[in-house]
This record gives structure tokens, sequence and C-alpha cells, in this order.
């Protein structure tokens, strides 16, 4: 998710009076940034994302096995093709990590796991993870413990849970040869030491890499507009972006929270075609909100810099952290 270098566009419409009035107003910030557009080149085609229809492998999507996923911080990292990787196989990869677990807590490796406890490791396919019937099937891949000192019926405890997927992958998966697994997103919850742990097995027994992805601030206001977008029956929690001040000794974080409901209302909008979302639209939503900020606080968030955004859908980092609380739908 690195930066792209995109050139702003000049919109080809305006918030309607009212909106434009509450979120950007007359003030000078405003009066200047429409001055630049104004005299800004534009020689490339605006940046367009298309709205992928209802998948049609939706039939196979089990809600209570996707609601485990939901409320819980991921780690999000990249991963390379695995080699010679196998879904007829998951059972024996099961009792593989776990050994290779369990041998290298003999050396005193640090794994998240008291000493009192058993656990077993369960690989298991993710039905519905996927766009398109061309995409690799999502797998899980979970740590369940158990202490040794409690009864047979004791609730089993998950320390740790990975899950790998690609979605609408089409693009990458043209010259990935026949041997080759790709499964490019690698989601993580739990201590790092057993995440560590688990990577350095997967890399060993698959010949891939693992790389920690981090989210930049273009495409956290990306992620802003298309979660203000999502439809949702009600809505629960502001939308709100945190900006870093880059300061010395230490950086200052500015906290900008807006109503959901006024949120989006200001992106339905600037938006226009029902199946595509541009980088335009993008811009000028988040453009509307700074304007709005400056309006009242008199201070300039271009100068700083997007770090997290967080909806009644979503909520990312830019360290590679995010947080899913409800399905998503356009």
């Amino acid at each position: 998710m690195d930066s792209l270098d995109v050139p702003e566009f000049t919109p080809k419409h305006r918030v309607p009076p009212r909106l434009r009035d509450y979120f950007t107003g007359a003030s000078p910030f405003h009066r200047h940034l429409e001055s630049v557009r104004k005299q800004t080149s534009f020689g490339q085609t605006p940046f367009r994302r298309k709205i992928p229809e209802c998948s049609p492998l939706q039939e196979n999507f089990d809600p209570q096995r996707i609601a485990f996923l939901l409320h819980k911080q991921w780690t999000l990292y990249t991963l390379t093709p695995m080699y010679k990787f196998s879904y007829t196989n998951l059972k024996e990869y099961s009792s593989l990590l776990k050994s290779f677990i369990a041998a290298e807590k003999q050396k005193g490796l640090a794994v998240e796991m008291e000493e009192d406890f058993n656990f077993k490791v369960i690989f298991s396919t993710l039905s519905g993870v996927k766009g398109t019937q061309r995409d690799p099937a999502a797998f899980l891949v979970q740590i369940i413990s158990k202490s040794q000192l409690s009864s047979k019926n004791a609730e089993e405890k998950v320390v740790w849970t990975g899950w790998f997927c690609c979605v609408y992958g089409d693009s990458l998966l043209e010259n990935v040869p026949d041997d080759f697994t790709c499964l490019p997103l690698f989601l993580a919850n739990g201590a790092e030491s057993n995440t560590a742990l688990i990577g350095t097995w997967f890399q060993q027994t698959f010949d891939c890499r693992f790389t920690r992805l981090t989210i930049s601030a273009f495409n956290l206001s990306w992620m802003a507009a298309m979660w203000t977008a999502c439809n949702l029956e009600h809505y629960v929690a502001a939308t709100e972006l945190l900006w870093s001040v880059p300061c010395s000794p230490q950086s200052l974080d500015i906290s900008y929270a807006i109503h959901p409901e006024d949120a989006k209302a200001l992106w339905d909008s600037v938006h226009q075609a029902p199946e595509e979302i541009t980088q335009e639209e993008v811009d000028l939503f988040i453009d509307c909100l700074c304007s709005h900020f400056h309006r009242h606080f008199k201070i300039n968030l271009a100068a700083t810099r997007l770090v997290c955004v967080s909806t009644s859908v979503a909520s990312a980092h830019t360290d590679g952290k995010i947080k899913v609380v409800k399905e998503m739908l356009l």
C-alpha cells in the first residue's frame, strides 16, 4: 500500500450549497485551495476504483465464521507465493506446525503460552472470503490452548489467529506458476512472538517471505471515503481522523471527529457514479473536511500527516493495523 504519485484533479462537480457552506465556508484557506486547483495542469485520467459487485461465491459465505474475524485488531503483512502448498494437506500442516512450536518452546524461545497449557493447531478453509472463482481459497490458522490443570470440560482459549487471503487478485495471479499458491495478504491477531515463530515455519516450509505492511496516508484517505460510503442500517460511531503533527521534541496528534450522518451526507454530495469511486471524489471529500477544520480552528491539516481513520465500519492505522466491526456494503 505504498503511496502513489497521483496529481490532484479539478472537480467537475461541487458540493451542494448547504454542505459546502457547512464544511468549507468562504475561508481564505478554501479560496487558496480553489485557486491552486484552477492553476494546476492535469494531464492524466483521474484514478478510479471500481466498486466490486456482490461476489457470485457469497452462497458459500459462513456468517458465523466471518463474525469471528470482526472486532479484533489485525496486523497486516504481505506474503510472497507459497511453493507446494496444498489445501488437501491442512491436517498434516496442523500436526507439523504444532511439533515445530513445541520444539521451539523446549529450546526456551518465547512462546506466548503458559507452561501448564496443552495446545493444538488448527488449519481450516475460510469460505466466502474471495471475490472470483479464480481467487485461491482463504484459510485460517489458530493456536488453541487448554490448561492441563483444568477439567476436561474447561473452555479452550484461542491464543493466536492468522488468516491468508486473496480477493479479486486476477492481476496478481496471471504470472504465478502452477506450483505456487498466491495469497498475498496475511493478517495476524495475537502475540508478536507467536507471529514471528509461525512466520518462520511458513517461510521454511513453503519458501515464502512475510513483510510487514504499512498503510500510506494516501490509502487511509481512500479507506475513510469508501467506509463512509458504506450503507448501514444505523450509524454507531463517529467518523474520526487522526493527523500527526511533526514537531520537536515529540510528535503531536490532532483528532478530528465528524458525526457519521454528516460524513455520509458530505460523501453523497461529492460521489457521482454508483459503480466506481474516483480519486477526484476522495480528494474533494478530504479537502472539505480539512477546510471545515481550518475555518473553525485556523489549523492547516495539509501540513500534517493522516495516520489513522476510524468509522462505524472499520478502523485502520498507518502502522498496518486494522479492525473491522461491520460487514461492508457499498
